[in-house]
């Protein structure tokens, strides 16, 4: 097949450069679990928004969406649909009622076999391609399968890699197998941009979280994402609240910004809302947008979508009104 032009990813910032590891500071990172899980159980009570104010966070986390279809039944036609989708989000007498147009999501994320479908089908848009990589998700086939892979989505027009961590670095603490890794993979990836996967659901502790984090953006990964969503355990507010502030940490000691992606378990607009609120408070507006936040999801849309029309008609509409293809 024909390679395909990337579109590139705008970004109001720096790409993450990385930096040579620092074995010091990974050793320093500590993680209070207690004190995180009671800031994390804290937030829905403390963060609340209604009427007008929350149909224009729920808007805003539409953008945010990396719209998935990552299944082994997956076909050329239903990631058409997928992409048509994520054109228009949200439908357009709705969008009109709001006063808002022109919304699209932040991405549109597939398998490989499926990058340059998608690609076709965004066309015109600045719609980017995310593609899974690395031998998702056990990320466990030979070390240079998961770098061609890599080289392989990008000639076909990938803009963004999603690639996933070897956890066993981290399970027995090898911070520089994880650094070499996660740098190689980086290179790779050229000018698209790399979200670098912890699984952490795998990872056991909060601690393992915060160093892999800080291993993998001194690497130069351009986001830390959670999860594959293929874990036992995805998504959740303590493990976002710690890997946050090992970016606020980063970002205070380098000045480089790197985004961040929850991904797997959130598909209700309530959780949406405490995620947007979450990542406000600890970061600030600049991580309310799609080059620094994106959440994995495509259950998420349908829900939110359904939030929006009760808010402007107070009744819930079907849920087959509206599907993702």
């Amino acid at each position: 097949m024909p390679a395909t032009t990337t579109q590139l990813v705008h970004l109001a910032h720096d790409r993450n450069p990385g930096m040579a590891l620092d074995l010091d500071w990974v050793a320093g990172v500590q993680a209070n679990t207690s004190a995180i899980e009671r800031r994390a159980a804290m937030l829905g009570g403390r963060r609340s928004v209604k009427k007008d104010h929350q149909a224009a966070w729920l808007l805003k986390a539409v953008s945010l969406i990396d719209l998935t279809t990552l299944s082994g039944d997956d076909t050329p036609g239903r990631v058409q649909r997928l992409c048509a989708k994520a054109r228009q989000p949200v439908r357009a007498e709705t969008l009109h009622a709001l006063g808002m147009d022109g919304l699209t999501v932040g991405a549109v994320c597939v398998y490989h076999d499926m990058v340059e479908t998608a690609v076709r089908a965004l066309e015109g848009t600045a719609i980017p391609v995310a593609a899974v990589s690395t031998g998702f998700p056990a990320g466990l086939s030979p070390w240079h399968l998961r770098v061609q892979e890599i080289r392989e989505s990008v000639a076909a027009g990938a803009a963004e890699i999603d690639i996933v961590i070897s956890r066993r670095h981290v399970l027995t603490q090898n911070w520089q197998a994880l650094y070499d890794e996660m740098r190689e993979m980086r290179a790779a990836c050229g000018d698209a941009h790399v979200k670098a996967i912890l699984a952490t659901g795998e990872l056991g502790t909060l601690r393992n979280v915060a160093r892999a984090s800080l291993i993998c953006m001194m690497a130069g990964a351009d986001f830390i994402k959670t999860s594959t969503g293929k874990e036992g355990v995805n998504a959740t507010l303590p493990v976002s609240l710690t890997m946050i502030r090992a970016i606020r940490d980063y970002q205070s000691r380098t000045g480089i910004k790197v985004g961040y992606k929850p991904a797997g378990g959130i598909s209700k607009a309530k959780d949406a809302l405490l995620y947007l609120a979450l990542m406000k408070d600890e970061l600030g507006h600049p991580w309310l947008q799609p080059d620094l936040f994106r959440f994995g999801a495509s259950s998420l849309l349908g829900d939110i979508e359904r939030q929006l029309d009760h808010h402007l008609t107070g009744h819930y509409s079907a849920a087959n009104r509206h599907a993702m293809g």
